[in-house]
């Protein structure tokens, strides 16, 4: 936990994490907040189609309305979470030279979307009682 917690503080200072090791080329730092901005894209569509199924959805039964949406707003808040520790720990790599972070994330992601795109795809094909 002690790494975690001082990644999670590195979030609200990031001035902080210019103190570690050398300046790397702006364009790779530049780069690293692209790569941020389209995670918190991401989480922003996904929390958008969450509140989607939940209300254009209403003759969908409850449980399954309410577990694809809650699925796509969970998958939204931690995608918006993730975009920010992921830039911190490659701008701190690439300050470093270390290798950049690997992650199970984009994994996870995709396997939360494929299910409910999945589950969407049953909903069209047979309908769902009213």
């Amino acid at each position: 936990m002690g790494d975690f917690g001082r990644s999670v503080r590195l979030w609200f200072s990031p001035q902080r994490v210019r103190e570690e090791g050398e300046t790397p080329d702006y364009r790779f730092s530049l780069a690293n907040e692209r790569t941020f901005l389209a995670w918190l894209r991401t989480g922003l569509a996904l929390v958008g189609g969450g509140f989607a199924v939940d209300q254009f959805l209403p003759d969908l039964p409850r449980g399954a309305r309410v577990g694809m949406a809650l699925l796509l707003l969970g998958a939204g808040a931690l995608c918006a979470l993730r975009a920010v520790d992921h830039w911190v720990r490659c701008e701190r790599a690439m300050r470093r030279g270390d290798d950049l972070p690997v992650s199970r994330f984009p994994t996870v992601l995709s396997l939360v979307v494929g299910v409910v795109a999945l589950a969407m795809v049953l909903v069209v094909l047979f309908g769902w009682a009213g």
